[in-house]
């Protein structure tokens, strides 16, 4: 039964999606395993320098255009997604609050994943700066003052393995260790506090465990649950100055490459 429950809730979080074959799909924070409906991808770290934000290969995937750009101030015009995903990036950035107000302006919907509170205060992952809980309508962000909740607990954990035999539970009943928000138009959000400077330094020089074989996992699954879903993937190419701010659109009629591109250049 758990596997069922497992496989259901991937293809629930990661392969179903309200969206046509028409719409335009954005991925912020893409990272290593980029949404399968995604036309355009946004990646503020996508080198292997950056290895610390990601729980599985090094570096970012670009298997379609990505941007290099900043949530919090995307190269996008206004409302020219029809829906936007974020999955597992605002317990990461500094102003996840300016980030959702980032999307809500680029994007017309949209789909946000963030661990809850509860189960990161039993194991978390090194770079999240913040405790995520929801109560139906409301997002909440509260700062972490503190790589752990409790350290001693935490030192408990990675000793032998029990930080293995509770990654395989949490793995198993996933639903019950995030928070999924869907959104359209707006999304009401909370933030409480501001992240200690200190910890902010420590999530930097953080090391952590890539899970290879789970990112293998990830990319095998969606490959095997987009078979059917290939009627919805986006027909046609995209124009870079029909999705970016007027300020920065050249006049021509640039196709969006496979490629990564800086937010202030074409080329």
């Amino acid at each position: 039964m758990p596997l069922i429950m497992q496989l259901r809730s991937f293809h629930r979080r990661r392969i179903a999606i309200p969206v046509t074959a028409n719409s335009l799909v954005l991925d912020v924070g893409s990272g290593d395993k980029p949404h399968w409906r995604a036309d355009v991808l946004v990646d503020r770290f996508p080198g292997a320098e950056h290895a610390i934000q990601r729980s599985g290969s090094q570096a970012a995937r670009t298997p379609r255009p990505m941007f290099d750009a900043d949530v919090t101030d995307m190269p996008f015009a206004d409302k020219v997604f029809d829906y936007v995903i974020c999955s597992h990036l605002l317990e990461h950035v500094l102003d996840p609050a300016a980030a959702i107000r980032e999307m809500v302006r680029v994007s017309k919907a949209g789909y946000i994943e963030v661990p809850q509170a509860a189960s990161s205060k039993i194991i978390d992952f090194p770079s999240h700066l913040w405790w995520c809980r929801y109560d139906g309508t409301t997002l909440e962000f509260e700062a972490k003052q503190g790589h752990a909740f409790d350290p001693e607990i935490e030192s408990f954990v990675r000793r032998g393995p029990i930080e293995r035999e509770l990654n395989a539970l949490i793995d198993r009943y996933f639903d019950d260790w995030v928070i999924a928000v869907s959104w359209t138009d707006d999304l009401a959000h909370r933030v409480v506090g501001t992240v200690d400077a200190a910890l902010v330094e420590q999530v930097a020089i953080a090391d952590v465990h890539h899970k290879n074989v789970e990112t293998f996992a990830v990319r095998v699954l969606t490959k095997v649950f987009t078979v059917p879903q290939r009627s919805k993937r986006r027909k046609g190419p995209v124009l870079y100055d029909s999705i970016v701010k007027p300020e920065m659109r050249t006049g021509a009629r640039h196709e969006l490459e496979q490629r990564l591109y800086r937010s202030d250049a074409v080329n």
